[in-house]
């Protein structure tokens, strides 16, 4: 069966026995780590794997990639390996061998802290905000497009597939909303009236002053401005400061003597700008926040009203943060005029939930995830199995770290984690992410068919990447956020480009170049030593094809093949390709002398796990007999090339 790929994570894939590990292995390193080595990574090297490419649907085994099956793994480690192109499927860990296989994957990140969003990453934040506000229906855009089909002319009631009383009834609940919402303006603009009233009386504004009755307008979609921070929760706006502020002027400047005019003008200008006297109302017009869940900030002399958003989080123990977001949240334990005509509001206004929680199987997020799948990737109802999902979204390897108040290990901890979208009670996506020391790595997304309309792939990276922000704060060593495997050939994968700045890992020097210097060299050509494009962007070369052809001649000067190539289950995030046993290749050994001498001593210090001891390679050697010493030190050079020197010294290898 063929891969099938999607634009915001990757389908699912079954695993095999090949790593000789059982379901109830994987259960036991769920969450904890297993294998009686305590808080240390456990690893079995599963070799090279070569399988059909779900991405360039090639008719051959031409995807290539290096295996590991993680017993446990710390988040340290787990780290440092997505520093070297590793990612992890279940308690599965691959690499692509990025100079050999078909489709080179890119490991893509960005610094949070410099995320620039783009005017598409805003209109979906917007679209969903205007979900929760009622004024987008999920309804209208399926309608229009069947609408759409039929013939041109005035549609009638029975078009429309309505009755007449329906409509009737349509019009009657619009004109409630209607006068429902001009209530809303006129209680605003009463509060303001009334606020203005007091700082006369207090004296805190002029007295013989004759000012004008407060106005407060809804801001219309389109009208909001995309640079203005929080503008997509923009509800209402007045003007009255300007207003006040003409006012104070006009009635200041027939007193002054000519001599004195542009001294006392400025002196006026500076106490009672509009700026300045939007910013007066703003503040005491706060108290609005506690009573109808709207925030009132004042901008350029405009005093807006948002709609209010509210964090809170769970119990510790729990490891859950929770997140509310909605306009107009009410209050019930605080209700007042514009409470309740929101709670009579034929608008429906929804309330959107974020909850992250510890990876565990909960058979809401299986039923969603099953229903995704089947309708989303046709998938037929017996690939996607209880057992499946558990293998690919559940188990995990990470050793979960508790949360340590003392800025190095963010209130959630360090692990693997769902992230819960439910509106209104109803589970409507599911994030699925690890959380380590440097970065959130957002591994899948799934996601409820029927709530399409909302962007939910991109509305939850945003999400993701506002944690990362967040959480700055609890642990500085959190910056990047991680989506996972970039394709430059991959169209589906070109979105992931487009939340900037982003940078991508060179494949042989393991440096992190900008997205924007490598996209001239990746459209020429599919694998590109990345740290030589920067080389090249500094003009230290003129010729970028002969630094590509020196880039290939350094690879494969340092290249060593394994003696084996082992059949398993290789599972690309983004693709779901059906694997074919490798066990015909005999991958030989590399035809240079020196690349086997590359790393030559190192993996003395490698500690290898042989039924429940652990000794380093040097103290264990010469209970081998040479022919099977020979074969482990050839896979030892191999584990130690894909994993690197300081991981590979850290983390078990186990035998067995």
């Amino acid at each position: 069966m063929a891969g099938k790929m999607r634009s915001e994570a990757s389908s699912s894939s079954s695993r095999t026995s090949d790593a000789n590990t059982t379901d109830e292995d994987n259960n036991n390193s769920n969450n904890n780590g297993g294998g009686g080595f305590g808080s240390e990574s456990l690893v079995v090297d599963c070799g090279r794997n070569r399988s059909s490419c779900g991405y360039c649907r090639s008719p051959g085994r031409t995807s290539i990639s290096h295996g590991l099956w993680a017993r446990s793994l710390t988040v340290n480690d787990y780290q440092d390996l997505l520093d070297r192109g590793w990612r992890r499927s279940g308690s599965f860990l691959y690499k692509p061998e990025m100079e050999k296989t078909c489709c080179p994957s890119y490991t893509i990140r960005l610094r949070a802290g410099d995320f620039a969003p783009s005017k598409e990453q805003l209109q979906v934040t917007r679209r969903v905000q205007r979900f929760l506000d009622g004024s987008l229906d999920s309804n209208k855009p399926v309608r229009l497009k069947e609408d759409s089909n039929a013939s041109k002319g005035t549609c009638s009631s029975a078009d429309l597939g309505v009755s007449s009383s329906s409509m009737k009834e349509c019009l009657s609940s619009s004109n409630a909303e209607k006068n429902n919402a001009e209530k809303i303006l006129q209680y605003l603009a009463d509060k303001i009236d009334n606020l203005v009233h007091t700082f006369v009386e207090s004296g805190q504004f002029p007295n013989d002053l004759q000012l004008p009755k407060a106005s407060v307008k809804k801001v219309l979609q389109g009208k909001r401005k995309l640079f203005v921070e929080g503008s997509e929760n923009l509800l209402y706006c007045s003007n009255i400061a300007f207003q006040i502020a003409a006012a104070i002027k006009k009635r200041a400047e027939p007193a002054m003597e000519d001599t004195h005019r542009s001294r006392v003008s400025k002196e006026v200008k500076d106490e009672w700008s509009s700026k300045a006297i939007s910013e007066k109302l703003a503040s005491s017009l706060n108290q609005l926040a506690e009573t109808s869940g709207l925030s009132v900030r004042a901008c350029n002399g405009h005093i807006n009203f948002y709609s209010g958003t509210i964090k809170a989080s769970l119990d510790g123990s729990a490891e859950v943060v929770t997140v509310t977001e909605g306009s107009a949240a009410r209050r019930e334990s605080k209700p007042c005029s514009l409470g309740n005509s929101y709670e009579h509001s034929p608008v429906k206004r929804r309330k959107l939930e974020i909850h992250l929680k510890r990876s565990s199987f909960d058979p809401e997020e299986y039923a969603l995830y099953r229903r995704y799948q089947i309708k989303v990737h046709n998938d037929t109802p017996d690939h996607v199995t209880e057992s499946s999902y558990k293998r690919f979204l559940v188990d995990t390897p990470l050793i979960f770290v508790p949360p340590t108040n003392d800025g190095t290990v963010p209130p959630c901890g360090f692990g693997s984690f769902h992230q819960q979208y439910v509106i209104d009670g109803q589970l409507v996506a599911v994030g699925v992410v690890d959380i380590l020391p440097r970065c959130l790595s957002s591994k899948y997304l799934f996601w409820d068919p029927d709530f399409a309309f909302l962007s939910l792939g991109k509305y939850s990276a945003l999400q993701e990447i506002n944690w990362v922000k967040e959480n700055q704060i609890h642990c500085p060593s959190l910056q990047f956020y991680y989506l996972g495997y970039y394709i430059h050939s991959c169209n589906k994968m070109r979105y992931k480009a487009t939340y900037r700045p982003s940078e991508l890992l060179c494949p042989l020097r393991y440096q992190w170049v900008s997205f924007d210097v490598t996209r001239p060299f990746l459209d020429r050509k599919a694998y590109v030593v990345l740290s030589d494009c920067a080389l090249l962007q500094d003009g230290e070369s003129s010729d970028p094809n002969a630094s590509e052809q020196a880039m290939e001649v350094e690879h494969n000067d340092i290249s060593f093949e394994g003696s084996n190539d082992v059949p398993m289950h290789q599972t690309n995030e983004d693709a779901d390709p059906e694997y074919e046993s490798s066990d015909d290749e005999s991958g030989g050994e590399s035809s240079d002398p020196e690349s086997v001498q590359f790393e030559i001593g190192d993996i003395n210090n490698i500690l290898i796990g042989l039924k429940g001891t652990c000794l380093k390679y040097k103290d264990l050697q010469r209970a081998f007999r040479p022919s099977k010493r020979s074969y482990l030190e050839t896979q030892l050079h191999r584990y130690l090339r894909v994993v690197g020197k300081e991981v590979g010294e850290r983390m078990i290898y186990s035998l067995g």
